[in-house]
């Protein structure tokens, strides 16, 4: 039987922790979007959505069928039309050809609309958020005839680590994400409180991370997802460390060592990529020199720059959905 969203209704202490949360993680509203959000369209009736999400689109016209799907993430206090233009996907979307998914929180959610990466019912495969964005991946496939071997999935901060949720609950779904200053998976219980996982990280063996990941999918014998991480290296709100525990799970999932096979610098920042058994790229990160909390941007109209800067787009000469991007051989 489905779980309602009343269902799912957290305690009265549960919600002054996602309230606290939700001030820490949270980016104030980004500078107005050079994309309106006349130029999305909202999409209803998409699934049971027991998560009560939101879901808005961007559809470049013409769009063939058989073309990629990138879904995206915004943060706390975001919303789906500012994360579009302020991180750069909706411009990439009309370069390159694919449309991208942009779920929306909502107050009665979280006060602070950020997704609930820490809450057990919304962490689940078949309940909750996860559920409501695993939905939503299907109607868009089945709206524009998207490719579904081609779907990626990618967020900053809550954002960030509602993708690590989604790679490890339906890696059937994704071919890879990307998160931005974001958390492992199930990092709020290994630590024991999502504040230790936030400003410290938690203590666990790349196996007890690998664990994690792989319960959150029993059973499963397909592709897991492959990861890019991008995170600043003064970020206070989101430790570095939870960057590393983030390799470590998805090194651990893929069956590859902690040795980086590329160790090189782009845009000044260093970079590293980790390969899997079969010599393939499985983990690939970018440690951004100084950067506090945000989405790295690069403003400008040079075929390697996009995004907006404002508050928690930061511009640090690197765009992260360019990036992404590019690893996903989207363009």
């Amino acid at each position: 039987m489905t779980q309602t969203r009343a269902a799912l209704r957290p305690t009265v202490l549960t919600a002054l922790l996602a309230v606290l949360l939700s001030v820490l993680l949270a980016p104030p509203a980004p500078a107005a979007a050079a994309v309106s959000a006349a130029s999305l369209q909202e999409v209803t009736g998409f699934g049971g959505n027991p998560g009560a999400l939101r879901m808005y689109r961007y559809v470049p016209d013409g769009l063939p069928a058989g073309r990629p799907v990138v879904v995206a993430l915004h943060g706390c206090t975001q919303n789906a039309a500012g994360y579009a233009s302020g991180t750069g996907w909706t411009r990439l979307a009309d370069r390159w050809g694919f449309s991208v998914v942009l779920p929306q929180q909502q107050s009665g959610n979280n006060l602070s609309q950020c997704f609930n990466w820490f809450q057990n019912n919304d962490i689940r495969r078949g309940q909750g958020e996860a559920a409501s964005l695993a939905q939503m991946v299907d109607r868009q496939l089945a709206d524009v005839s998207g490719d579904p071997s081609r779907v990626y999935v990618t967020g900053l901060s809550a954002g960030g680590a509602m993708t690590a949720v989604m790679m490890a609950t339906y890696p059937e779904k994704f071919a890879a994400g990307g998160v931005v200053a974001g958390l492992p998976y199930g990092c709020a219980e290994a630590a024991g409180s999502p504040y230790v996982c936030m400003y410290v990280g938690a203590t666990q063996t790349p196996g007890q991370w690998g664990d994690r990941a792989r319960a959150a999918r029993p059973g499963y014998t397909g592709p897991w997802p492959a990861l890019t991480v991008l995170h600043g290296t003064a970020d206070y709100t989101v430790r570095p460390a939870n960057m590393t525990g983030l390799v470590e799970q998805w090194t651990d999932v893929h069956g590859a060592d902690r040795t980086a096979d590329v160790s090189d610098t782009v845009a000044g920042h260093p970079h590293q990529v980790f390969r899997g058994p079969e010599g393939n790229a499985v983990v690939e990160t970018y440690s951004l020199t100084g950067m506090g909390h945000g989405q790295p941007v690069d403003p400008g109209t040079g075929d390697e720059q996009c995004g907006t800067a404002g508050a928690y787009f930061l511009d640090v000469g690197l765009c992260a959905a360019y990036r992404l991007g590019k690893a996903w051989e989207l363009g």
